[in-house]
């Protein structure tokens, strides 16, 4: 397998994503990337040319021959991104494991908002689904789709894996549980393109390997 996937293309999109309030003051969530990291060094010693979307302020990869690094901060700059790369490049798989934010503030406030207030009231309106957009922009692309819940159970996981797999025509669906991934082991399952709920694999390193190599499996 150490050069399984030589030639490939592979695109990993990894980290948070932020949404501005104003001038100084953003909204984001907790991902760090490491998860991407660990897929992405996965698929370089197996012999990929990775480009990796990668939120601001997270974990890179130690490997960076044959990889290119595409910098991203908002919802909208990923959406550009895929628009620009996906159509264009032929990537073979792509794993989309980035933190997108559901919910961005409406509009952004101009300069910084007084610090003297008591409150400030700031809307958030839904984003699109970007996971959506990459089968539309990419249909041949082996893609990857990673599912974050909160207390759900196995069972629930797997139900929840399903819906999306269907909705986001993914191939693969990865499901995990927040609360392994802040307290560890993280743990983590895998619904395979045949409908397998497959798992659970603990730990980062583990759960990168055994994913990228389901996926090189399918691509074979």
């Amino acid at each position: 397998m150490a050069r399984a996937l030589k030639g490939k293309r592979v695109a990993i999109t990894s980290g948070p994503t932020r949404a501005a309030i104003d001038a100084v003051r953003y909204i984001s969530n907790r991902s760090t990337g490491a998860l991407g990291a660990a897929i992405a060094e996965q698929c370089l010693r197996r012999g990929a040319r990775v480009t990796l979307f990668h939120g601001l302020g997270s974990l890179l990869p130690l490997r960076r021959a044959a990889l290119e690094i595409i910098e991203i901060e908002t919802v909208d700059d990923l959406t550009l991104a895929l628009k620009k790369e996906l159509p264009n490049r032929g990537y073979d798989l792509f794993f989309h494991a980035m933190a997108v934010l559901d919910y961005v503030p409406e509009t952004q406030l101009m300069g910084k908002t007084p610090s003297g207030k008591d409150a400030f009231t700031v809307r958030l309106v839904k984003t699109p689904k970007v996971i959506n957009l990459i089968k539309e922009l990419s249909p041949d692309t082996i893609l990857v789709g990673f599912k974050l819940e909160v207390g759900a159970t196995e069972h629930e996981l797997a139900g929840r894996s399903k819906r999306m797999m269907k909705s986001s025509k993914s191939d693969f669906v990865l499901a995990n549980d927040l609360r392994t991934v802040e307290k560890g082991p993280h743990t983590a399952y895998l619904l395979d393109s045949e409908g397998r709920f497959r798992g659970p694999f603990k730990g980062k390193e583990n759960i990168a390997s055994a994913l990228v190599e389901a996926v090189t499996e399918r691509l074979d």
